[in-house]
């Protein structure tokens, strides 16, 4: 038992390292990754897709989702960094794994990737709801869509959409505009509206709905129109990301292939866009692009280069930090014009707009306001499809000390004469009054 109990600690003090290794701060994309199936035959099905992760460096685990050896950590340290669900029947997950561990592995800065279809059980619905998103409550229930489908379903039931509602981002599907339809099967979900880090990345047309396409209606849907979201995506405070689509056929290879031609058009497309827009979505959520970094916050008076412990009112100051991009494999220097920092005191007394070298250097100068305290330099950058950065440095701020106000103030000219005509005066009272008879 001795032998046993020793050989697990050095296995432990050996793995520890390596399971410690895949995710970097300096490296920050996904590079191991679970995926959970309910089925093995979606490897195949869906080869294109995860081929394509493969291709880019991703290390793919393929796992049963009912496995009983499932498990996101050991020895209290994470062996994924990315996870991959495309097992929407699932009703319970095997091994360690639930909602709850799903969650914490979300808490703990790392992504998701979550499909579903018509046949999502609650635990695939309870995990969406954590993020934000809604699926309709009619679990027969699929997208309709009359006016926007594919004219391969021109007489089937419509829920094959032709869908081009994308969110206007490049960070998030890059700059090459998807030209084709994205083609679309499957369940609507709505957006929690008290959470507002969760954005719709595809949407439905105005003339969509959700029901059940095998039923006659009986009363009007609970989704309909644009507020239905086909695919979603959340970026955490903390920067972790996750996309979440109805639609576990979006990924498939019949979809990637298939032509395209929406209802009412007169484009036709020999390829469908269902490649490009997941391609370009799993770069954004495995954080290969949009992904930020700040440090080198540097301030100091003008015509100084240290740091003061102290500035005083009215004192010119250089303020400076440097931003970079993840370009996937390197870090690039991020070029904007809307990075902005704030000189805090309870409230912005200053807020100037940074200038860029576009090396990474974002820099301006400004003056101490006339009020003492403890400043602090903030810079605060939220932008769509970016990460969030959030930096500050605590500064006090003093007055003049005695010695340092001036001898002769120009706008108290004034006062000054008004003291010494006032001494002449009396000076002139008292002659008089003494020495008149």
């Amino acid at each position: 038992m001795m032998n046993i109990s020793r050989s697990v600690s050095l296995i432990s003090l050996f793995l520890l390292p390596l399971l410690s290794f895949s995710f970097s701060v300096d490296n920050p994309t996904d590079r191991r990754v679970l995926v959970l199936l309910d089925d093995l035959s979606l490897k195949s099905s869906h080869s294109i897709f995860f081929n394509t992760l493969k291709s880019r460096g991703f290390d793919l685990d393929f796992k049963l989702a009912e496995d009983s050896k499932l498990a996101l950590q050991r020895y209290g340290q994470y062996l994924y960094d990315g996870l991959i669900i495309f097992a929407p029947s699932t009703e319970r997950f095997g091994g360690s794994l639930d909602s709850k561990s799903i969650a914490d592995f979300v808490d703990s800065g790392r992504d998701l990737i979550l499909s579903a279809d018509t046949s999502a059980s609650d635990l695939i619905r309870g995990i969406s709801t954590e993020c934000g998103v809604d699926f309709d409550e009619d679990s027969s229930a699929m997208v309709i869509d009359h006016t926007s489908f594919s004219v391969s379903d021109v007489d089937g039931d419509h829920t094959l959409i032709a869908a081009e509602d994308l969110v206007k981002s490049d960070v998030i599907l890059g700059k090459t505009k998807i030209e084709a339809p994205v083609l679309f099967r499957g369940v609507a979900h709505s957006l929690n509206p008290t959470n507002n880090l969760v954005l719709k990345v595809l949407s439905a047309s105005p003339s969509a709905y959700s029901a059940n396409p095998s039923s006659k209606l009986l009363s009007a849907p609970q989704l309909t129109g644009s507020a239905i979201s086909l695919v979603s995506v959340m970026q955490a405070r903390n920067n972790a990301r996750v996309v979440i689509s109805g639609s576990l056929q979006l990924f498939s290879d019949r979809l990637f292939r298939s032509g395209v031609q929406k209802a009412g058009s007169p484009n036709k497309y020999e390829k469908s866009g269902n490649e490009q827009f997941v391609t370009e979505l799993s770069k954004w959520v495995f954080h290969e692009r949009g992904h930020l970094k700040a440090g080198n916050l540097v301030h100091h008076r003008v015509g100084e280069t240290d740091e003061p412990a102290i500035y005083r009112i009215k004192d010119d100051l250089e303020f400076s930090v440097e931003i970079f991009e993840w370009s996937g494999k390197s870090w690039e220097p991020y070029v904007a014009n809307d990075v902005q920092v704030q000189f805090y005191m309870m409230s912005p007394y200053v807020l100037k707009t940074l200038s860029t070298d576009k090396k990474g250097l974002f820099h301006t100068s400004f003056k101490v306001p006339d009020v003492y305290g403890v400043f602090q330099f903030k810079v605060e950058y939220e932008k769509l499809g970016y990460t969030t950065l959030s930096l500050s440095k605590q500064i006090p701020v003093r007055p003049y000390r005695h010695n340092e106000y001036e001898r002769f103030i120009p706008t108290a000219y004034p006062y000054y004469g008004a003291c010494f005509t006032t001494m002449a005066g009396f000076f002139v009272f008292s002659f008089v009054y003494l020495y008149h008879k």
